[in-house]
């Protein structure tokens, strides 16, 4: 049986609904509320809404999300499946209980990010939408119960690799601006971040999930662009985003520190888990690493449907067998193993820190 595929925007959440399977098939009465900020790796169909340039809703994508039916994010995606895109029509009631989805595909941390995809919703604007459906729910419930309901919720944030795609990119001719050095561009994405951390936690979140950057250099869409031969990554990439990554990671120590142990952040090294596939991909039953099932090996990387109707013009017969769906995201059979991972990783803090995710689902401070 084979694996499944996904989308450009569906990715990512895959791996979180596969996160909530996992931790529903393991307690199934229990309750999960999500408030879900970040780029198209978790766009559950925001982008739908905008006029933006950043878009996936298009088959095969979504070729095999069981909550869609197959069909692109953003589809007959309702409340029941996961939290829902916060543009789609009538959702606001979602907040109350399952949670919302903020996320924009080409957005990052920084405004600017994405600009020439035109149209997305920067994590600044994610935060405001957040906000807005905050005062619903407290015109609708009271402050208390509001806040109650938030303190149980988890807030997931998965968003920097636009950022860091934008920096390493060479400059468009006449568009270009003079970049500044790594470590000062990784400072001002994690000064940046840290100020949307904290105003979510001034509005009500306690338990966050903040989801590193993975191994960029080796996503197909990178190694193209550097034309570097079969199973090599660029290390300059990856050795910024390691920068990076370490920098988040003791600014959420510092925030354990600062807010703990009312609140809790909790850094989720897909990174390293990523990089481990990619490395030793056929001790997973793999067989390509370095080249995306959908879209092909050579920009533009173009995965569309088929004029069969059934397949991508440029698709692999197996999904199961490929590390990455497409030049920029892994399968849903790489997503499993980084999922079972963070949910479980016991005794590992170099995978999630300072608990795993289900040890975050069940903390509930008491003075």
């Amino acid at each position: 049986m084979k694996m499944d595929g996904c989308s450009k925007t569906c990715v990512y959440l895959l791996f979180l609904m596969l996160i909530i399977d996992l931790f529903f098939n393991a307690m199934p009465c229990v309750s999960f509320t999500s408030y879900v900020f970040g780029d198209s790796l978790v766009d559950a169909g925001n982008n739908d809404y905008i006029f933006t340039l950043s878009k996936a809703n298009s088959p095969p994508y979504g070729i095999d999300f069981k909550p869609s039916g197959g069909r692109p994010t953003g589809q007959a995606l309702g409340a029941k499946s996961f939290p829902p895109p916060y543009l789609a029509p009538n959702t606001q009631s979602d907040a109350l209980h399952g949670g919302i989805n903020y996320a924009s595909g080409a957005s990052g941390i920084l405004d600017e990010t994405g600009y020439l995809f035109i149209g997305r919703i920067p994590l600044s604007e994610q935060v405001k939408y957040f906000e807005e459906n905050r005062s619903y729910m407290v015109n609708a419930m009271g402050e208390n119960v509001t806040k109650e309901i938030l303190n149980k919720a988890i807030f997931s944030l998965t968003i920097g690799s636009n950022d860091v795609l934008s920096y390493i990119q060479p400059s468009i001719p006449f568009l270009g601006h003079n970049k500044v050095s790594p470590t000062l561009f990784q400072q001002f994405m994690v000064s940046n971040f840290t100020i949307h951390l904290k105003r979510l936690h001034e509005l009500g979140a306690r338990k966050f999930i903040v989801v590193g950057v993975g191994p960029l250099g080796c996503i197909p869409y990178v190694r193209a662009l550097n034309l570097l031969p079969s199973g090599k990554c660029s290390v300059e990439v990856n050795e910024f985003i390691q920068g990076y990554n370490n920098k988040l990671k003791d600014t959420l120590k510092q925030l354990n520190k600062d807010l703990g142990p009312q609140s809790v952040f909790v850094y989720a090294n897909s990174y390293d888990i990523f990089m481990r596939i990619i490395m030793s991909y056929r001790q997973y039953g793999f067989e390509d690493s370095d080249g995306p099932c959908c879209g092909g090996y050579f920009p533009p990387f173009i995965c569309l449907k088929g004029k069969n109707g059934d397949n991508s013009s440029v698709m692999c017969s197996d999904r199961s067998k490929y590390v990455f769906w497409d030049a920029y995201h892994p399968t849903e059979a790489a997503n499993l193993i980084i999922a079972k991972e963070l949910v479980d990783g016991v005794g590992d803090e170099s995978i999630t820190s300072p608990i795993n995710i289900r040890q975050l689902y069940n903390y509930n401070y008491s003075k």
